[in-house]
């Protein structure tokens, strides 16, 4: 099987020297194989994402010598088929509306002394889950912002639960387990996708079958393996890699300007010492 990675940056600030990591991972793996690479700009959050940072991507890859293959695909020319993909699981009872603010979630979260936590913190408490139709259609025609949640209870006893496994690199297969996570969000009014569901879908439609990303992104492959069984889209091989972390142990983030890529060619740096500052080349 020929081996297709990708690189997904969102374009909300310029590549630091962990996207550079990542993005040498994936490039090697689908080189060395003579396999493909592609690139993806994961741009949904239109308030976040600017040209600008998209264009620096570009260069910074280039700059880097880590060639993709064309074409690039950008989550904001495809909202169409994230919308198609939520009434698939609409008409299936698999999602609902919750109109719950994040102080109202809090605020239930806090008068119960049972809240379970999830691997990304407190789980939603599923107000909104059993909310009768008339009151949903009423907040609708009120034009409430509101966000399209997974019903997990239905979407589990939707799949073979037991059968469903990924395989991550040095680990082997793995259990999926998705439960703890509670009732994720996959869409909002004003952005019909979330990352959880515009990954799992635009790593299908690409043929990506080995994605390498960071370490931090592991509890999130759960999700993603239920909503492959769900729609019926193919599991990829996994590899989740260690984080780059700063002088003090930080993990790095856009912040950290001396980081960048920009910043770093701008003191001079050649593109082979920026490789090996991550091991790599």
């Amino acid at each position: 099987m020929v081996t297709i990675t990708r690189f997904a940056p969102s374009p909300t600030g310029f590549l630091h020297l962990g996207h550079v990591y990542s993005a040498s991972l994936a490039w090697r793996s689908a080189r060395e194989s003579g396999g493909r690479f592609l690139l993806r700009m994961e741009d949904i959050d239109l308030t976040r994402c600017h040209p600008e940072f998209e264009a620096a991507i570009y260069e910074d890859l280039t700059w880097l010598g880590l060639n993709w293959d064309p074409p690039v695909r950008r989550q904001s020319e495809h909202l169409e088929d994230y919308s198609a993909l939520l009434e698939k699981l609409n008409d299936r009872d698999l999602i609902y509306p919750c109109f719950c603010t994040r102080k109202e979630i809090a605020a239930e979260i806090a008068r119960s002394n049972s809240a379970p936590h999830g691997p990304e913190g407190p789980v939603y408490p599923g107000i909104c889950r059993d909310m009768p139709e008339p009151e949903r259609q009423k907040r609708f025609a009120r034009d409430e912002p509101y966000a399209l949640r997974l019903n997990m209870v239905n979407a589990i006893a939707s799949v073979d639960l037991e059968a469903m496994r990924f395989h991550e690199i040095g680990k082997g297969h793995i259990q999926c387990n998705p439960e703890p996570f509670g009732d994720v969000i996959l869409a909002r009014k004003e952005t019909p996708t979330s990352y959880h569901l515009a990954v799992t879908f635009d790593d299908a439609i690409q043929g990506v079958n080995h994605i390498i990303r960071g370490q931090d992104l592991f509890p999130s492959t759960h999700i993603h393996r239920l909503l492959q069984g769900l729609l019926e889209l193919p599991t990829p091989t996994y590899f989740h890699h260690g984080l780059i972390s700063d002088g003090k142990g930080r993990r790095l983030s856009k912040r950290d300007k001396d980081a960048t890529i920009k910043s770093l060619r701008e003191y001079g740096y050649q593109p082979e010492e920026v490789r090996k500052m991550v091991d790599y080349g």
